[in-house]
């Protein structure tokens, strides 16, 4: 299964710093979402990562980055919800979209390289998130093929529900509250990477024998 890691909302001290050593750590792919975050903060937070990372970061915000920087890609939202996707197709990035029905994912998921669905699981983050999906509609729309390996659940992700998320179909889990939660306080970047190298176990176990 694919880990994706997606930033904490807010920007805090030594943040690029815990970046650097999830990608020592193994991090494939590192989804930067500050919404509320300038063009010109957002640069200056990309510029702060080692370059040779930045083909493993995929923007949700302020696209045009795309072109200062060598990113894997673009993510579509409510905030953006289209781009100039011709363009960036040429550049060869990625673009994948959030989704928050089987309905949404139905409509787009050929145009996209991925797509996420939330929420899973009850939010870590976000206070009063609930699931959006009872576990008979999520083993229905795996059964229909709506989820398949190009799905990736976001929303509630834990270490632990991980082997939940895998049998449900979803080819990835996108990993932000369980993962960043307390950093920002305590600086105790060794949880953090206790943590995630605890999500990673948990995805890449169905390959152990």
């Amino acid at each position: 299964m694919k880990l994706i890691v997606i930033t904490a909302e807010p920007f805090f001290e030594g943040e690029p710093e815990a970046i650097r050593l999830l990608f020592k750590q193994g991090l494939e792919r590192l989804h930067i979402r500050k919404p509320y975050a300038s063009f010109d903060e957002t640069k200056r937070f990309v510029e702060r990562i080692d370059a040779a990372f930045h083909p493993r970061i995929v923007l949700h915000d302020h696209y045009e980055l795309a072109h200062i920087f060598r990113v894997k890609g673009i993510h579509l939202n409510s905030r953006n919800p289209s781009g100039s996707r011709v363009l960036f197709r040429a550049q060869g990035l990625t673009i994948s979209r959030s989704c928050h029905s089987f309905e949404e994912i139905e409509s787009c998921r050929e145009e996209m390289d991925d797509v996420f669905l939330s929420p899973v699981f009850d939010s870590i983050s976000k206070t009063g998130y609930k699931r959006r999906f009872t576990p008979e509609q999520l083993n229905d729309a795996r059964n229909k093929g709506l989820i398949n390996e190009r799905v990736i659940a976001l929303g509630g992700i834990t270490a632990a529900g991980i082997p939940a998320v895998r049998a449900y179909g979803f080819g990835g889990v996108a990993v932000l509250g369980s993962l960043w939660a307390g950093l920002a306080a305590d600086r105790d970047t060794g949880g953090l990477l206790e943590r995630f190298n605890e999500l990673k176990t948990n995805t890449r176990r169905k390959f152990e024998k």
